[in-house]
């Protein structure tokens, strides 16, 4: 851990808070539960995290996302702890929470653009999609300035801010993708192919920190938004790639099912279709 996250690890414990008071879509028959993933995006820290004395993950690395937790909705004492040092030692970080019902969350702790630690309560769209689309979202939770998300070189998303988000369904397939600053042709991350599934939901977490060169990328996916009777419900899983010495940070790599076949056209149908629906 840098001495700069540290300091504002210090200054900022109470950004930790785990607000889940967001506006979610309702889960059908489930309103008493809500489904809650968190993702870890401060560098440097391995913790673990206990919710009413009990531990609700373990050994938890940065760059992870967690798999959605099905939640009895009401107010949880969250507590954080360095990894192997809870319950029985001091929490690093302490927060009563309020679990609404009904909720399809994910939890970023995360830096925000000046480097403090924060937290910030995402709704995930699990809706359905029309037959052969996906659906696409960024989240900007990096300690680094505005961006734009392109595909095939074509603009998707831009003037994405920290702790922003953008979203589009797209058509399926495989784009080759990159992040560059706001306005610039200077890549942040990238460029990689990112495979789009059909009836899926993808979410990209930029995060990390420019200024400690260790700006990284972690993926979540939910199944089960497909139009067609196949539609099971939705489940989540993620994976992060490591950060590297370049100058801002590693390749857009494997994520979330990323493969190794650009795919020029697609990134162009992407653009289009989201400027479509821009229109």
């Amino acid at each position: 851990m840098t001495s700069h996250t540290r300091l504002a690890l210090a200054a900022s414990a109470g950004a930790f808070a785990l607000a889940l008071g967001v506006s979610a879509p309702a889960l059908a028959g489930q309103q008493d539960t809500a489904e809650v993933s968190v993702f870890h995006g401060i560098p440097g820290m391995t913790v673990d995290v206990y919710a009413n004395g009990d531990e609700l993950i373990g050994d938890f690395k940065p760059g992870t996302v967690t798999d959605p937790l099905s939640l009895t909705a009401g107010t949880y004492d969250i507590q954080i702890f360095e990894a192997g040092q809870g319950p029985g030692g001091t929490a690093a970080l302490e927060k009563k929470i309020e679990v609404p019902e009904g909720a399809n969350a994910t939890v970023a702790a995360h830096l925000s653009a000046d480097g403090s630690p924060e937290l910030t309560a995402f709704t995930n769209d699990v809706s359905r999609v029309d037959a052969g689309t996906s659906r696409l979202t960024v989240r900007h939770v990096a300690a680094a300035p505005a961006v734009d998300v392109r595909a095939g070189g074509q603009p998707v998303f831009t003037g994405l801010t920290n702790p922003k988000e953008a979203t589009a369904e797209v058509d399926a397939g495989t784009v080759n993708t990159d992040v560059v600053l706001a306005g610039t042709d200077t890549v942040a991350i990238g460029p990689a192919d990112l495979k789009l599934g059909e009836g899926t939901g993808t979410v990209v977490y930029a995060w990390g920190s420019a200024e400690d060169k260790n700006l990284a990328l972690a993926t979540q996916t939910f199944s089960g938004t497909a139009s067609s009777p196949r539609g099971v419900s939705a489940g989540g899983s993620g994976a992060a790639v490591a950060p590297n010495s370049s100058d801002l940070g590693p390749a857009w790599a494997a994520g979330a099912g990323a493969v190794a076949v650009t795919g020029v056209p697609a990134a162009r149908r992407v653009a289009r279709r989201v400027a479509r629906r821009r229109g």
